[in-house]
């Protein structure tokens, strides 16, 4: 039999015939800036910003780590896409910037439809969330690259943000307050440290005492966006700075705003962390180090406040039911 790109590995119809089953659902997240349809080249984004005096295009690229083989164990995917979607959309919000477009990358050993279309779904549901056009994307089929049923994704996201206003911790000075919102478990990062101390003593299906749940359910726990958050709060004057807290922890993340000479006091068991957190701790006897340099420990978004405007900060974040509480300031 001759050799066939197929028979090799890569069936370029059931990539086409994937693209055609989603074309109306990406298509329903598409802003009137959406000038092209999917299956273009390239895609096509009207760069015209009327509300905007000098815009400032802000962009950033990401994936979701090893919370990939959670997902493969539980055979479960249509939270991942979420995640990946609310992750990228945290990291530009930060500045100040709204969300304009995303794309995705989603590369596979043998494309299974019903999983692209779960992980595709995912980012769908959060790109509409959020108010951002899923405009492109690129599905690979990789033979030899990845196991059958196993996929890697990572995403693209552009927004923009006046320039006069954007966010950049330069405002930041020392008695500053750290005002965090709560994260719902690991995000998207340390996962590789957790599965290896995790896993050792549990299955993916157990159901965890501590925990209230399946192991697997609270490690596929959705990447919150704070979007909605950081719209209520990013115009107000007390506002100097902002981070996701992602790889790093609070403190590296954190410390990326800051100007030079200060530094972060945190007052670090002044919260009660997610329970996730106290079981790898004691089933792993990590130090609380490598804990705070590797997990957010229950701290998704941190708010750096002037002194005079944190309490007028926390008002109105209680006032839409976010659930902040202050862990330190800010130093020399």
């Amino acid at each position: 039999m001759s050799k066939t790109y197929k028979n090799s590995g890569v069936d370029i119809s059931a990539g086409d015939e994937f693209i055609d089953t989603l074309k109306l659902k990406v298509k329903s997240t598409f802003s009137k800036s959406v000038l092209s349809d999917i299956g273009l080249f390239g895609a096509f984004y009207d760069a015209k910003f009327e509300n905007y005096k000098h815009p400032v295009l802000v962009s950033s690229v990401d994936g979701v780590g090893t919370k990939l083989k959670v997902a493969f164990m539980m055979d479960k995917h249509d939270t991942i896409g979420q995640d990946l979607v609310n992750h990228c959309v945290n990291d530009i919000a930060v500045s100040g910037a709204q969300p304009l477009f995303f794309l995705d990358y989603f590369a596979s050993g043998k494309l299974s439809q019903r999983i692209a279309e779960d992980v595709l779904g995912g980012m769908i549901k959060a790109c509409k969330e959020n108010g951002c056009a899923l405009i492109g994307g690129e599905t690979a089929e990789m033979p030899g690259i990845y196991h059958d049923q196993e996929y890697d994704i990572a995403g693209m996201i552009v927004g923009v943000v006046e320039k006069s206003k954007i966010i950049d911790g330069k405002k930041i000075k020392p008695d500053d307050v750290l005002i965090a919102i709560p994260s719902n478990g690991l995000h998207t990062n340390g996962y590789s440290l957790a599965r290896s101390v995790l896993f050792e003593r549990f299955e993916v299906d157990d159901f965890v005492d501590e925990l209230g749940m399946r192991l697997g359910e609270t490690l596929l726990q959705i990447h919150i966006s704070y979007l909605h958050a950081i719209d209520i709060i990013k115009a107000m004057s007390g506002v100097h700075g902002i981070a996701h807290i992602t790889g790093g922890g609070i403190e590296g993340n954190t410390k990326r705003l800051l100007p030079v000479g200060l530094q972060l006091e945190i007052d670090w068991f002044g919260w009660e962390r997610p329970k996730i957190f106290g079981l790898i701790n004691k089933l792993g006897d990590i130090t609380e180090d490598e804990m705070r340099k590797t997990f957010n420990l229950g701290v998704g978004l941190v708010i750096i406040s002037s002194r005079k405007g944190y309490e007028k900060i926390l008002d109105v974040l209680n006032d839409v039911g976010e659930k902040p509480f202050v862990i330190g300031k800010v130093i020399v």
